[in-house]
């Protein structure tokens, strides 16, 4: 018998996979899917004229997050198609300019569309480096140092790990890639909105950016471009040479607003929302802790973003605990990965076995997890565990 009481609603703690929009951003965008429809490329006319100007005081405020310029900001569907134009570009107009440098330097512990975007241009004369990571997630930078020379044309490193919600040295990085004379890209996915972000201070070049990870909407997205010293990319596909050429197709108005929105509540509000969730962590620990002896956190104390715990429980796979709490939405690492049956790749180069990887969870907290949220997560983690590891003692989670 489930000694778990069904709810109305299911607790939601996998903000890592995706946020739910805000609903001010909702109401930001919900005009431009209707009487505001124009073609934001349509200047011969006043409806496409106020749709150009939406899409460009949105353009603004993404720029005025990371601490860019707008005509830095080039507007994409999401974080992986920012990620393949970033790193295909770099290396495709590096090679179409006789650029001599080939080498691509990034971390074992990259979103699967860097590693396979890095990966897939060895075919195309590059020479891919993945680096692994110290136990607590980190990039040991001494070994980047020692990875990046006069030959290394593209160094791509992640501000915040998707699975372990580790933070990068972004601006220890970007020294390093500088000194050597190579870009220095980052995906932002995890960090933008979260983290304060400063491309000028880190020797930021390209940045990717998602709009469902910060509370906009899904299929929506940017990638930061730096104008001096000029990063220089060739376009992924042919089009009408909207966005500076180098992202074709009309844009997405409603999308394009609602990230603009988003952007500027993280902005007005990412120092206070990171101090409760912090407060949040704590509790959500601390309570599991206390119940589950054996319990271990995955990556850094320290340079973790506030909403994200990776824990590895001592007597319970994560299939079985998810199986045992359907109204508890956790998930066993990247939504982009769900296809996979092997354990996390993240997990396995921190140095986890197999069977630990299978053990563990990703707790994602956010904007709209309540205090409830967090003791009905830790109760129902807590009596499902002790179910699983020792059968017949289950206890009621309230």
């Amino acid at each position: 018998m489930n000694a778990i009481p069904p709810r109305n609603r299911p607790v939601y703690l996998d903000n890592q996979a995706t946020t739910p929009c805000d609903p001010r951003v909702v109401t930001a965008m919900l005009p431009w899917f209707t009487e505001k429809f124009g073609n934001p490329h349509s200047a011969e006319h006043r409806m496409g004229t106020e749709a150009e100007a939406a899409v460009e005081e949105a353009r603004a405020a993404i720029a005025a997050l990371i601490g860019a310029e707008a005509r830095e900001i080039v507007l994409t569907s999401g974080a992986t198609e920012s990620n393949n134009i970033a790193i295909k570009g770099a290396a495709r107009f590096a090679a179409a300019h006789d650029n001599p440098r080939r080498r691509i330097v990034t971390v074992a512990t990259e979103h699967k569309c860097v590693l396979e975007s890095v990966a897939d241009l060895a075919a195309e004369g590059f020479a891919p480096v993945v680096l692994p990571v110290n136990r607590d997630g980190l990039l040991d930078l001494a070994a980047l140092e020692a990875a990046v020379d006069d030959t290394t044309l593209l160094v791509s490193v992640m501000a915040v790990n998707n699975e372990i919600g580790v933070i990068q040295d972004l601006a220890a990085i970007g020294g390093i890639a500088r000194a050597a004379g190579a870009l220095f890209h980052t995906d932002a996915a995890q960090a933008a909105g979260k983290i304060p972000l400063d491309v000028n201070a880190a020797g930021i070049d390209l940045m990717s950016i998602s709009g469902h990870k910060l509370y906009g909407p899904k299929g929506v997205g940017a990638l930061y471009v730096r104008r001096r010293p000029r990063a220089r990319l060739s376009p992924l596909f042919s089009g009408g040479g909207q966005e500076r050429g180098l992202r074709s197709g009309t844009l997405a108005t409603p999308l394009i607003v609602g990230l603009g929105e988003a952007c500027r509540i993280a902005a007005a509000e990412m120092a206070e929302e990171a101090a409760r969730l912090t407060l949040l962590r704590a509790r959500l620990i601390e309570g599991l802790g206390r119940a589950i002896p054996g319990l271990a956190a995955n990556g850094s104390d320290g340079a973790r973003i506030p909403g994200n715990l990776n824990l590895t429980f001592p007597g319970a796979t994560a299939d079985a605990l998810m199986r045992a709490l359907p109204d508890l939405c956790v998930s066993t690492g990247s939504a982009c990965s769900s296809a996979a049956v092997e354990p996390s790749y993240v997990l396995t180069a921190l140095g986890l076995t197999p069977e630990e990887a299978s053990r563990t969870l990703r707790l994602g907290l956010g904007r709209f997890t309540s205090e409830a949220d967090v003791d009905y997560a830790v109760a129902a983690l807590s009596a499902a565990h002790g179910s699983i590891a020792h059968p017949g003692t289950a206890t009621t989670a309230r």
